[in-house]
């Protein structure tokens, strides 16, 4: 007799508007796949607020800390002074310093054919540390607003080891340093300087090259085929990986990783959209795909690979579509027609 898959605990997120919903539809799918995850559902965003007082409460961050993994629905951080972004105070606390969005076609028809893409962006320094003030000048508080970004060396060294071990791992064969050192000189010419230094111990299995951010963006709508894995600061992550998520269908295509040394959160990276939620439109496949990420993290490859082939099939071949997609089916007959592949 087989032995069994030894079973994972991972905290559950089901977050705000569509959250409840395609996370739902995503748990019935990985149990249909045999994923070995034993979830544990925790209160986070706007229900959170309403029940705990806290859009991250202390026994969400306690789940997370003791599992180590997570899977989390789209969080509506609530408007209102002195509430922080409910995923960067999350990246804070269990310093996920890599954010991993991969790109890769999966509704055919598109645009842009067989896209493979990673993008890979540092996730805790650069403009994101958030050090912003106003200086007032004469009866104006508000006459010049000043904002720090800052890169350690550490920190770009950090990232740039990581990106370089997971294309080294995943058979990649170029990183593209995306930077703005032409005029940021320190502040990305320190992150070009350091990513360049870690590269030159894979040459000869890994080609580097690098990017000025603006040129990037263009030839990624030119020509993304020439790219394979972006290495990237923080606020010209966030931008470029929404890029190349509209190369593969936009945002409910696009799954992401937030990944540390202690902790790792997949995640969908869209919207928590109210204006649909309870309606049974949502599509979960975003969910789906970081599904597969954590996965793929577990060491669960062949599972994963199931996942997104039954993807494809069922939107492809079986022509089973969300709304989003120009098809008719619910969020529930999306997830029974992948369930059915699976």
């Amino acid at each position: 007799m087989a032995k069994a898959a030894q079973r994972i605990p991972v905290t559950l997120l089901e977050g705000d508007g569509i959250g409840p919903e395609i996370v739902a539809a995503s748990c019935r799918v990985l149990d249909a796949l045999g994923a070995p995850f034993d979830w544990e559902p925790q209160p986070a965003g706007l229900s959170a607020v309403d029940s705990h007082g806290d859009p991250l409460p202390q026994a969400t961050l306690d789940s997370i800390r003791r599992n180590g993994l997570a899977l989390k629905g789209p969080l509506t951080t609530p408007v209102g002074k002195g509430i922080r972004s409910i995923n960067v105070r999350l990246r804070e606390e269990f310093q996920l310093y890599a954010n991993l969005r991969p790109a890769r076609t999966i509704v055919e028809g598109g645009r842009f054919a067989d896209i493979d893409l990673v993008l890979v962006r540092e996730n805790l320094e650069g403009f994101y540390v958030g050090y912003e003030h106003y200086i007032p000048v004469g009866g104006d508080p508000k006459a010049v607003a000043e904002s720090a970004g800052i890169n350690t060396r550490e920190g770009c060294r950090r990232i740039a080891e990581w990106t370089f071990d997971y294309a080294a791992r995943h058979g990649r064969k170029k990183v593209t340093i995306v930077h703005k050192a032409n005029i940021l000189k320190l502040l990305t010419g320190l992150f070009l300087e350091t990513a360049m230094e870690v590269g030159k111990r894979y040459e000869g299995q890994i080609a580097i090259e690098e990017r000025i951010v603006d040129n990037c963006a263009m030839q990624l709508v030119m020509n993304p085929w020439q790219f394979d894995v972006l290495l990237t600061t923080n606020l010209f992550g966030d931008i470029l990986s929404d890029q190349i998520a509209g190369l593969i269908g936009g945002l409910g295509m696009a799954p992401g990783g937030n990944i540390g040394k202690d902790a790792a959160i997949f995640e969908a990276v869209h919207g928590s959209a109210p204006d649909i939620a309870g309606k049974g439109l949502a599509n979960p496949s975003a969910l789906l795909l970081a599904a597969a990420m954590m996965l793929e993290h577990v060491d669960e490859h062949e599972r994963a690979e199931r996942l997104r082939t039954a993807l494809h099939t069922t939107i492809n071949t079986d022509g089973i579509r969300t709304g989003d997609l120009g098809g008719k089916a619910s969020t529930e007959q999306f997830a029974d027609g992948l369930i059915a592949r699976l």
